[in-house]
């Protein structure tokens, strides 16, 4: 907890967040002899912790199998076990989704930012690595000598940086997270954890959350009554149902900078979870973009702007993100909407379509 309290407090002192996450490594390197091995904590076998706790010892376990593979060195490397072994690791992502989207929201609330900033980075870095290792395990065939160049320069760096953030997790976040944390915000992570899945071994069976505190309303709409628009009137099923049958979706921002509403669709391109609600949209993104999140709200909030858009190749998909400035009818800034789409089929379409085609069973 020290650790993680002085690097927030370089951050709020004005330091580069990119600066504290280049001097990671070495503070946990350093005080590495020093630190309190952590208690021995069985939770309940499924609780949050054991799963993050048993990913980590399957992903030190297919660490440990490729650097077995490496060490045949003189002879021409078994790529097939490479890549397989390769392929294993990559499911890292689902862990490093759980912990950025989950744990960290939930420990923002408790007022530590500081892993969010510089862990979010550091596990930007692993993914970085992971996928110059993907690119250079994609050829038919390697040498010996190849393959002694690729564990020097790619293999070995990646590997490293992932066991560098196991014993980061083990011996800082979790247990951080287990003194911190209530064990409702634990049935919370719990609860949200199936949206990105999980890394290597599934949960044991075991843990079972807390009943759930009803949520506060500020107000509440029984479902036979409706809203009322300028253009119509909609009743709570209707517009929940509209807004989840959107072929986009959709994340409102508040005035406050605060994640307030995120759509429902059945094929978010981005999954979302509740945990962010009420989370500051800074947190809600890895360092490196984070100045165009807050250069896009600002530019809304000062009314210089109105529109903002991307698009990105998102593996095989064609993905277009829009930033829209909500305001009220006097112009005044309510908040930011996020529209993100999947375009990956409309830019194949050609010709027309006149007649009614169905373009697959029905369900």
């Amino acid at each position: 907890s020290e650790i993680a309290a002085m690097e927030q407090e370089l951050i709020a002192g004005g330091m580069p967040v990119e600066e504290v996450q280049s001097m990671c490594d070495l503070h946990s390197q350093v005080l590495r002899e020093i630190l309190v091995e952590p208690v021995p904590f069985p939770p309940l076998p499924g609780h949050p912790l054991d799963t993050f706790e048993r990913e980590n010892e399957a992903i030190a376990g297919v660490v440990g199998e490729l650097r077995e593979l490496a060490r045949g060195r003189e002879l021409p490397p078994d790529l097939a076990a490479w890549r397989n072994a390769y392929s294993r690791l990559a499911d890292i992502e689902k862990h490093y989704q759980r912990k950025e989207n989950l744990l960290f929201s939930c420990l923002e609330r408790h007022g530590i930012s500081g892993p969010s900033k510089v862990m979010w980075g550091k596990d930007d870095e692993v993914r970085a690595l992971l996928s110059a290792l993907g690119d250079t395990l994609a050829v038919d065939a390697m040498s010996a000598d190849e393959a002694s160049l690729v564990i020097e320069t790619v293999l070995e760096p990646c590997l490293a940086a992932i066991e560098e953030m196991i014993v980061k997790e083990r011996r800082i976040l979790l247990p951080m997270s287990r003194e911190t944390l209530t064990d409702d915000e634990w049935a919370e992570i719990w609860q949200e954890s199936p949206r990105y899945g999980y890394c290597l071994v599934e949960p044991r069976q075991g843990y079972r959350p807390p009943p759930a505190a009803a949520p506060e309303r500020v107000t509440e709409l029984a479902r036979d009554q409706a809203v009322v628009f300028p253009t119509g009137a909609l009743s709570f099923d209707q517009l929940r149902g509209i807004l989840g049958a959107l072929p986009v979706d959709i994340t409102f921002v508040d005035a406050d900078d605060r994640v307030r509403y995120f759509s429902e669709g059945a094929d978010r391109v981005f999954e979302r979870s509740k945990a962010i609600l009420g989370r500051e949209v800074r947190h809600c993104h890895p360092p490196k973009s984070v100045h165009v999140v807050e250069e896009i709200v600002g530019s809304f909030r000062s009314g210089r702007q109105d529109v903002a858009e991307f698009w990105i190749q998102l593996k095989e998909r064609f993905v277009h993100i829009r930033y829209f400035a909500v305001r009220d009818s006097e112009g005044g800034y309510l908040g930011t909407l996020e529209v993100t789409q999947d375009l990956t089929r409309l830019r194949g379409l050609e010709g027309e379509r006149r007649l009614l085609e169905w373009d697959g069973e029905p369900a």
